[in-house]
Protein backbone atom coordinates (compact mmCIF):
# COMPACT_ATOMS: atom_id res chain seq x y z
CA UNK A 1 0.00 0.00 0.00
CA UNK A 2 1.36 3.02 -0.80
CA UNK A 3 1.05 7.39 0.09
CA UNK A 4 -0.62 9.26 -3.14
CA UNK A 5 1.28 13.04 -2.03
CA UNK A 6 -0.46 15.61 -3.82
CA UNK A 7 1.25 18.39 -4.20
CA UNK A 8 3.94 20.56 -6.54
CA UNK A 9 6.96 19.27 -8.42
CA UNK A 10 9.63 22.08 -9.21
CA UNK A 11 13.24 23.56 -10.44
CA UNK A 12 14.68 25.49 -7.51
CA UNK A 13 17.76 27.88 -9.12
CA UNK A 14 19.24 29.23 -5.96
CA UNK A 15 21.49 31.83 -5.90
CA UNK A 16 24.12 33.35 -3.83
CA UNK A 17 24.58 37.48 -3.41
CA UNK A 18 28.06 37.89 -1.78
CA UNK A 19 27.26 40.79 0.28
CA UNK A 20 23.57 42.13 2.19
CA UNK A 21 20.79 43.20 0.80
CA UNK A 22 20.47 46.20 2.77
CA UNK A 23 23.63 47.88 1.78
CA UNK A 24 22.29 47.43 -2.17
CA UNK A 25 18.71 48.97 -1.46
CA UNK A 26 17.88 52.60 -0.11
CA UNK A 27 14.31 52.83 2.17
CA UNK A 28 13.91 55.94 0.93
CA UNK A 29 14.20 55.00 -3.08
CA UNK A 30 12.19 51.93 -2.91
CA UNK A 31 9.36 53.54 -5.08
CA UNK A 32 11.89 53.84 -8.41
CA UNK A 33 13.68 50.16 -6.78
CA UNK A 34 16.50 49.48 -9.67
CA UNK A 35 19.21 47.13 -8.53
CA UNK A 36 21.32 44.32 -9.84
CA UNK A 37 22.71 41.49 -7.41
CA UNK A 38 25.98 39.88 -8.80
CA UNK A 39 25.84 36.25 -7.49
CA UNK A 40 28.82 34.22 -8.12
CA UNK A 41 27.42 30.60 -6.47
CA UNK A 42 24.71 29.12 -8.38
CA UNK A 43 23.04 25.97 -8.14
CA UNK A 44 19.89 24.38 -9.41
CA UNK A 45 17.93 21.87 -7.35
CA UNK A 46 14.88 19.33 -7.45
CA UNK A 47 12.11 20.32 -5.30
CA UNK A 48 8.35 20.86 -4.72
CA UNK A 49 6.51 19.69 -2.18
CA UNK A 50 5.11 16.46 -3.34
CA UNK A 51 8.66 15.64 -4.98
CA UNK A 52 10.73 16.69 -2.06
CA UNK A 53 7.91 14.45 0.49
CA UNK A 54 8.36 11.52 -1.77
CA UNK A 55 11.92 11.77 -2.25
CA UNK A 56 12.47 11.10 1.59
CA UNK A 57 9.65 8.60 1.45
CA UNK A 58 11.19 6.42 -0.72
CA UNK A 59 15.17 6.78 1.04
CA UNK A 60 12.51 4.82 4.12
CA UNK A 61 11.76 2.24 1.88
CA UNK A 62 8.58 3.17 1.18
CA UNK A 63 6.52 3.75 -1.89
CA UNK A 64 5.46 7.33 -2.62
CA UNK A 65 3.11 7.70 -5.44
CA UNK A 66 3.35 12.02 -6.05
CA UNK A 67 0.61 13.25 -7.99
CA UNK A 68 0.74 16.90 -9.55
CA UNK A 69 1.35 18.43 -13.17
CA UNK A 70 5.07 19.02 -14.94
CA UNK A 71 5.84 21.43 -17.83
CA UNK A 72 7.90 20.19 -20.90
CA UNK A 73 11.20 20.75 -19.50
CA UNK A 74 11.08 18.32 -17.07
CA UNK A 75 12.89 15.78 -18.73
CA UNK A 76 16.30 16.21 -15.73
CA UNK A 77 13.50 15.55 -12.86
CA UNK A 78 12.27 12.82 -14.36
CA UNK A 79 15.50 11.33 -15.29
CA UNK A 80 16.44 11.60 -11.34
CA UNK A 81 13.12 10.32 -10.45
CA UNK A 82 13.80 7.30 -12.27
CA UNK A 83 16.87 6.97 -10.81
CA UNK A 84 15.55 6.88 -7.22
CA UNK A 85 13.03 4.37 -8.18
CA UNK A 86 9.95 6.92 -7.32
CA UNK A 87 7.16 6.29 -9.32
CA UNK A 88 6.18 8.57 -11.91
CA UNK A 89 2.30 7.25 -12.83
CA UNK A 90 0.57 10.17 -11.88
CA UNK A 91 2.67 12.81 -13.00
CA UNK A 92 1.09 14.59 -15.93
CA UNK A 93 2.97 16.72 -18.58
CA UNK A 94 1.22 20.08 -19.64
CA UNK A 95 2.99 20.65 -22.86
CA UNK A 96 2.94 24.40 -23.59
CA UNK A 97 4.00 25.31 -20.19
CA UNK A 98 7.14 25.30 -17.87
CA UNK A 99 7.48 23.14 -15.02
CA UNK A 100 7.09 25.51 -11.49
CA UNK A 101 10.16 27.26 -10.91
CA UNK A 102 11.74 29.47 -7.41
CA UNK A 103 14.24 31.72 -8.80
CA UNK A 104 15.70 32.31 -4.74
CA UNK A 105 18.91 34.73 -3.88
CA UNK A 106 19.92 35.06 -1.12
CA UNK A 107 22.71 37.26 0.88
CA UNK A 108 24.86 37.09 3.69
CA UNK A 109 22.26 37.89 6.67
CA UNK A 110 20.51 35.04 4.75
CA UNK A 111 17.29 37.08 3.50
CA UNK A 112 15.80 36.21 0.71
CA UNK A 113 14.34 37.44 -2.17
CA UNK A 114 12.43 34.68 -4.10
CA UNK A 115 10.57 34.99 -7.43
CA UNK A 116 8.38 31.54 -8.03
CA UNK A 117 6.68 30.70 -11.48
CA UNK A 118 3.52 28.23 -11.07
CA UNK A 119 3.91 27.23 -14.36
CA UNK A 120 2.32 23.84 -15.09
CA UNK A 121 1.26 23.72 -11.47
CA UNK A 122 -1.84 26.12 -11.97
CA UNK A 123 -3.17 23.29 -14.21
CA UNK A 124 -2.86 20.53 -11.06
CA UNK A 125 -6.81 20.39 -10.02
CA UNK A 126 -6.62 18.62 -13.61
CA UNK A 127 -5.46 15.37 -11.54
CA UNK A 128 -7.75 13.24 -9.83
CA UNK A 129 -7.44 11.22 -6.89
CA UNK A 130 -6.39 7.62 -7.26
CA UNK A 131 -8.01 5.15 -4.74
CA UNK A 132 -6.64 2.05 -5.40
CA UNK A 133 -3.57 0.99 -3.98
CA UNK A 134 -3.54 3.77 -1.65
CA UNK A 135 -3.68 3.65 1.69
CA UNK A 136 -2.58 7.69 3.35
CA UNK A 137 -3.01 11.08 1.31
CA UNK A 138 -1.35 14.55 1.78
CA UNK A 139 -1.81 17.18 0.59
CA UNK A 140 0.77 20.04 0.39
CA UNK A 141 1.00 23.30 -1.00
CA UNK A 142 -0.16 23.42 -4.71
CA UNK A 143 -2.73 25.44 -6.73
CA UNK A 144 -5.80 26.54 -4.63
CA UNK A 145 -7.95 24.62 -6.62
CA UNK A 146 -6.33 21.34 -6.50
CA UNK A 147 -6.23 21.80 -2.41
CA UNK A 148 -9.91 21.78 -2.55
CA UNK A 149 -10.59 19.30 -4.73
CA UNK A 150 -8.20 16.69 -3.97
CA UNK A 151 -8.80 17.20 0.26
CA UNK A 152 -12.82 16.85 -1.15
CA UNK A 153 -12.09 13.63 -3.41
CA UNK A 154 -10.04 12.08 -0.54
CA UNK A 155 -13.09 12.68 2.01
CA UNK A 156 -15.22 11.10 -0.83
CA UNK A 157 -12.98 7.87 -1.19
CA UNK A 158 -12.61 7.12 2.42
CA UNK A 159 -8.66 7.48 2.45
CA UNK A 160 -7.05 9.18 5.44
CA UNK A 161 -4.80 11.99 4.70
CA UNK A 162 -2.76 15.06 5.95
CA UNK A 163 -3.17 18.38 5.08
CA UNK A 164 -0.51 20.23 5.30
CA UNK A 165 -0.55 23.69 4.01
CA UNK A 166 2.68 25.65 3.70
CA UNK A 167 3.40 28.14 1.12
CA UNK A 168 -0.39 27.70 0.28
CA UNK A 169 -1.67 28.99 3.75
CA UNK A 170 -2.52 32.27 2.38
CA UNK A 171 -4.87 31.18 -0.11
CA UNK A 172 -7.45 30.12 2.07
CA UNK A 173 -10.02 31.63 4.66
CA UNK A 174 -10.90 30.58 7.77
CA UNK A 175 -14.55 28.39 6.68
CA UNK A 176 -12.44 27.19 3.61
CA UNK A 177 -9.71 25.83 6.69
CA UNK A 178 -12.27 24.77 9.09
CA UNK A 179 -13.59 22.86 6.02
CA UNK A 180 -10.04 21.30 5.25
CA UNK A 181 -9.54 20.47 8.81
CA UNK A 182 -13.01 18.64 9.19
CA UNK A 183 -12.16 16.22 6.36
CA UNK A 184 -8.67 15.96 7.14
CA UNK A 185 -7.60 12.78 9.53
CA UNK A 186 -4.15 14.91 10.73
CA UNK A 187 -3.03 18.28 10.40
CA UNK A 188 0.73 19.23 9.65
CA UNK A 189 2.29 23.12 10.38
CA UNK A 190 4.71 24.93 11.42
CA UNK A 191 4.21 26.93 14.75
CA UNK A 192 4.07 30.18 12.58
CA UNK A 193 1.42 28.47 10.07
CA UNK A 194 -0.27 27.35 13.67
CA UNK A 195 -1.04 30.67 14.64
CA UNK A 196 -2.44 31.62 11.50
CA UNK A 197 -4.91 28.28 12.08
CA UNK A 198 -5.82 29.92 15.15
CA UNK A 199 -6.12 33.12 13.89
CA UNK A 200 -8.86 32.16 10.74
CA UNK A 201 -10.24 29.13 12.62
CA UNK A 202 -11.48 31.05 15.56
CA UNK A 203 -10.20 27.68 16.77
CA UNK A 204 -7.26 26.77 19.44
CA UNK A 205 -4.73 24.15 19.11
CA UNK A 206 -6.65 21.62 21.12
CA UNK A 207 -9.99 22.61 19.78
CA UNK A 208 -8.13 21.62 15.73
CA UNK A 209 -6.47 18.65 17.67
CA UNK A 210 -9.76 17.34 18.82
CA UNK A 211 -11.53 17.14 15.17
CA UNK A 212 -8.62 14.92 13.56
CA UNK A 213 -6.31 12.22 14.33
CA UNK A 214 -3.24 14.54 15.14
CA UNK A 215 -2.19 17.64 14.50
CA UNK A 216 1.48 18.17 14.30
CA UNK A 217 3.23 21.39 15.03
CA UNK A 218 6.99 22.09 14.35
CA UNK A 219 9.02 24.32 16.06
CA UNK A 220 12.45 23.86 14.12
CA UNK A 221 14.89 24.05 16.48
CA UNK A 222 12.87 23.58 19.54
CA UNK A 223 11.44 20.05 18.38
CA UNK A 224 8.06 19.51 17.45
CA UNK A 225 4.58 18.46 19.16
CA UNK A 226 1.81 16.15 18.38
CA UNK A 227 -1.29 16.78 19.51
CA UNK A 228 -3.79 13.69 19.84
CA UNK A 229 -5.74 11.66 22.29
CA UNK A 230 -6.15 14.59 23.88
CA UNK A 231 -2.05 14.12 24.90
CA UNK A 232 0.57 16.85 23.74
CA UNK A 233 3.50 14.52 22.67
CA UNK A 234 6.80 16.79 23.04
CA UNK A 235 9.32 14.87 19.81
CA UNK A 236 13.17 15.82 20.69
CA UNK A 237 15.32 17.33 17.74
CA UNK A 238 18.09 15.17 16.18
CA UNK A 239 21.40 16.51 16.72
CA UNK A 240 22.68 17.22 13.66
CA UNK A 241 26.26 17.38 11.84
CA UNK A 242 25.76 20.61 10.43
CA UNK A 243 23.30 23.45 10.16
CA UNK A 244 23.87 23.68 6.22
CA UNK A 245 20.57 24.28 4.41
CA UNK A 246 17.26 24.79 6.30
CA UNK A 247 15.57 24.08 2.90
CA UNK A 248 12.86 21.59 2.44
CA UNK A 249 13.56 20.33 6.01
CA UNK A 250 9.59 20.37 6.57
CA UNK A 251 9.05 18.05 3.47
CA UNK A 252 11.63 15.75 5.19
CA UNK A 253 9.94 15.79 8.32
CA UNK A 254 6.33 14.74 6.77
CA UNK A 255 7.94 11.90 4.96
CA UNK A 256 8.68 10.57 8.22
CA UNK A 257 5.52 11.12 9.27
CA UNK A 258 3.79 9.46 6.36
CA UNK A 259 6.47 6.41 6.74
CA UNK A 260 5.48 6.46 10.50
CA UNK A 261 1.60 6.09 9.32
CA UNK A 262 2.18 3.31 6.61
CA UNK A 263 3.97 1.32 9.16
CA UNK A 264 1.60 1.78 11.78
CA UNK A 265 4.23 3.03 14.59
CA UNK A 266 2.91 5.13 17.55
CA UNK A 267 3.15 8.83 17.71
CA UNK A 268 6.17 8.63 19.73
CA UNK A 269 8.36 6.72 17.26
CA UNK A 270 6.76 8.33 14.45
CA UNK A 271 7.56 12.04 14.90
CA UNK A 272 11.20 11.06 16.11
CA UNK A 273 11.50 9.48 12.41
CA UNK A 274 10.42 12.46 11.39
CA UNK A 275 12.61 14.61 13.45
CA UNK A 276 15.74 12.33 12.29
CA UNK A 277 14.54 12.92 8.54
CA UNK A 278 14.81 16.95 9.05
CA UNK A 279 18.34 16.55 10.73
CA UNK A 280 19.44 14.85 7.45
CA UNK A 281 18.13 17.10 5.09
CA UNK A 282 19.48 20.03 7.19
CA UNK A 283 22.78 18.87 7.05
CA UNK A 284 23.28 19.35 2.99
CA UNK A 285 22.31 21.89 0.77
CA UNK A 286 19.36 21.53 -1.26
CA UNK A 287 15.90 19.60 -0.82
CA UNK A 288 16.83 16.42 -2.30
CA UNK A 289 20.62 15.86 -1.55
CA UNK A 290 21.03 13.64 1.47
CA UNK A 291 20.98 10.29 1.61
CA UNK A 292 21.57 7.17 3.98
CA UNK A 293 20.85 3.02 3.93
CA UNK A 294 18.85 1.79 6.40
CA UNK A 295 20.96 0.55 8.60
CA UNK A 296 22.51 3.34 8.71
CA UNK A 297 19.15 5.42 9.39
CA UNK A 298 18.40 2.64 12.31
CA UNK A 299 21.80 2.98 13.84
CA UNK A 300 21.40 6.70 13.83
CA UNK A 301 17.82 6.68 15.65
CA UNK A 302 18.83 4.77 18.61
CA UNK A 303 22.48 7.19 18.76
CA UNK A 304 20.09 10.10 18.80
CA UNK A 305 16.90 8.52 20.66
CA UNK A 306 18.30 5.37 22.90
CA UNK A 307 15.85 3.39 21.29
CA UNK A 308 15.40 0.72 18.70
CA UNK A 309 13.65 1.20 15.29
CA UNK A 310 11.77 -1.60 14.35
Amino acid sequence: MSALICGSLAYDTIMVYSGHFKDAILPDKVHILNVSFLVPDLRRDFGGTAGNIAYNLKLLGASPLPMGTVGHDFGAYAAWMDRYGIDRRFLKTVPDMYTAQAYITTDLDDNQITAFHPGAMAQAHTQDVVAQGVKIGSISAESREAMLLHAQQFADAGIPFIFDPGQGIPLFNGEEFRAFIDKASYVAVNDYEAEVLKDRTGWSLEQIAARVDALIVTQGGKGSQIYSGGRVISIPTAKAESLTDPTGCGDAYRGGLLYGLLKGHDWETTGRIASLMGAYCIERPGTQNHGFTLDEFRARYKKAFRATLA
